[in-house]
């Protein structure tokens, strides 16, 4: 009885559909990430040459997560992604402090996107289950994240591999979406 009540709640309650753009510099855990959101396996993933599309169900909202590839020569292509994005999830190595200023400066550039305007960024810090992880706080004020005023963000720790962190981070970002939903 319980599992039938529970089917029908999730069938009578309305579905919102979102468009989620996951970016971040190649070798960030992209596609970890997107393998852990749609609970499959993660112990073998290869790089994104292109994308990577799965619908995922999360607290009555219906994600569709668009896995864009992060090497240099793919980044010019982000920019035809971009049309009807709800949400900007980007993750960032927190292991790989030598690229810190390149992500940096890939965030920057997409921030200042038309289309992204006014889309809420969610940030995962990913790998944090390594020894060589920069803490939330320091990555954070790194990137300048406080001078981000002109749209709602987040950032926060995870691990793709362990997913830690990962469905946290997706229940502030559906809660704050919900919210958005019911001001329309």
């Amino acid at each position: 009885m319980g599992l039938l009540a529970l089917l029908r709640k999730l069938h009578s309650s309305p579905t919102h559909e979102m468009r989620i753009l996951l970016l971040g510099l190649d070798n960030a855990g992209k596609t970890t990430l997107l393998k852990q959101l749609a609970s499959e396996d993660v112990s073998f993933v290869t790089p994104t040459i292109g994308f990577n599309v799965k619908s995922v169900q999360s607290k009555g909202f219906k994600l569709n997560v668009w896995d864009i590839g992060g090497q240099r020569e793919i980044r010019p292509y982000w920019r035809n992604y971009f049309e009807n994005t709800d949400v900007l999830i980007y993750v960032i190595d927190s292991t790989d402090e030598k690229r810190f200023l390149e992500t940096s400066q890939e965030l920057y550039n997409l921030l200042e996107e038309d289309k992204l305007a006014n889309v809420p960024l969610f940030i995962f810090a990913n790998k944090q289950d390594l020894v060589a992880a920069t803490n939330v706080g320091d990555i954070a004020e790194r990137l300048k994240l406080c001078n981000i005023r002109e749209r709602q963000w987040q950032i926060q720790p995870c691990s793709a591999l362990t997913g830690a962190g990962i469905q946290e981070g997706m229940e502030w970002l559906c809660k704050n979406m919900a919210i958005k939903k019911k001001k329309k």
